[in-house]
């Protein structure tokens, strides 16, 4: 029998518990032993659930217990998780989390400590919900060398875009929609500023790149600028406005950032709509691969961290290797990275010298119209470095709108 804990019993935990009580047998079968839930750690009370008989208040009585063999953290936030999980690490028992703010923030840490004490500290479920991605990251392709990654990791950011493109509404009364419906928080900051997605593309370039890279360090943009207006232009393009994370490899560089894009019809990620995310890489051997399905919620979410349990059991007093050292990576200077640019300003009617001021500054670039918006003059450059794009564009007054583009 293999004993795990599971600290928190929120939307995740109580779907962990749901998922291996629904598919005990699966679930053992696959583990090679028994699953049992030993004990659930919560600082609340939980009156006529069946999880009261195993409920505890005290951190101590888990990790202290030499019978627990696996803890699975899915409170979320970095304090106290993370004090709960190096202390489990550090006294023997693997550890299986959906915490992004913990493994973005200490993940390398604790996958040394792992390590060194012949254990496990996996995450599976902190990037993509119930999409496989930080394992085939670690075992399927192995043999390429990682050349992108870009993924539109975010749910509730992908049904707000979503709704804006399929019905016109502002971002405004989108927000509201999916907060009444639970896909946004009453605070949704984090997601709608990009930090969450900020949090996800910093794991996964760490593991593409095998070293650390904080999150701080990379450029992040959220969705609060888009317009309407902006996807009335998209549509003229044949495109649409997404929130993507992205780290591509230039040279000997990586070069991360997490922002809204303008993508084309033929672009991979253009039809992942909805909450739904998707995260596609492109390998030197294997060329392109997708990964597809709910990035959030309850059962997705529990399924991917019930995935990591089945393995940390399959593998007590193993190590799996995860190859992400301590050493901070070095990405590339975001001022030096290039990008197309959609750009919305004031029309300025007959003057003549608006048009030249833009040739000036950005060379030739291509005009877009949008039937239905007025009064304003729109165009796309062509590559330019974000340092000299942020330099030139100061120049203009009136600007309604700044969007990268991937066409």
């Amino acid at each position: 029998m293999v004993n795990i804990a599971v600290l928190g019993y929120g939307t995740v935990g109580s779907g962990v518990v749901e998922v291996i009580n629904t598919n005990q047998e699966i679930v053992n079968k696959k583990a090679g032993d028994e699953i049992n839930i030993k004990y659930v750690l919560d600082l609340r009370d939980f009156p006529g659930d069946p999880v009261e008989k195993i409920l505890v208040h005290d951190y101590d009585v888990i990790v202290k217990d030499p019978s627990v063999d696996i803890i699975v953290e899915v409170m979320g936030g970095v304090d106290p998780a993370y004090k709960f999980v190096k202390r489990a690490l550090l006294m023997g028992k693997s550890v299986c989390t959906s915490n992004k703010e913990l493994v973005a923030k200490h993940g390398a840490e604790l996958v040394a400590i792992a390590e060194e004490n012949n254990i496990n500290f996996l995450f599976e479920a902190s990037v993509g919900g119930g999409i496989p991605i930080i394992r085939p990251l670690k075992t399927s392709l192995t043999a390429d060398d990682i050349t992108e990654i870009t993924g539109i990791l975010n749910g509730t950011t992908n049904y707000i875009l979503t709704e804006m493109a399929q019905k016109g509404s502002a971002f405004e009364d989108v927000l509201k929609v999916a907060q009444e419906k639970g896909y946004a928080e009453r605070n949704p900051e984090a997601d709608v500023e990009g930090y969450d997605a900020c949090r996800k593309i910093a794991i996964l370039t760490s593991l593409v790149v095998g070293e650390h890279v904080n999150y701080e360090d990379i450029h992040t943009e959220g969705i609060t600028k888009i317009t309407k207006e902006d996807f009335q232009y998209a549509k003229a393009m044949n495109a649409s406005i997404k929130l993507l994370g992205t780290s591509k490899k230039i040279g000997d560089k990586f070069y991360s950032m997490v922002a809204p894009f303008i993508i084309g019809e033929n672009h991979p990620l253009v039809h992942v709509d909805g909450v739904f995310n998707g995260i596609f890489a492109h390998g030197n051997v294997l060329d392109d691969v997708m990964f597809y399905g709910r990035g959030a919620g309850k059962l997705p979410t529990a399924s991917a961290v019930v995935s990591d349990v089945v393995e940390a059991a399959s593998h007590l007093k193993e190590n799996i290797k995860t190859i992400w050292s301590e050493e901070e990576a070095k990405l590339g200077e975001f001022s030096e990275c290039k990008n197309k640019f959609f750009v919305r300003m004031k029309d300025k009617g007959l003057d003549d010298d608006q048009m030249m001021d833009i040739k000036k500054a950005f060379g030739n670039v291509l005009y877009v119209k949008a039937p239905t918006v007025k009064d304003e003059l729109a165009f796309i450059t062509d590559f330019i470095t974000e340092g000299e794009f942020a330099q030139r564009i100061q120049s203009f007054a009136d600007v309604y709108s700044v969007i990268r583009v991937d066409l």
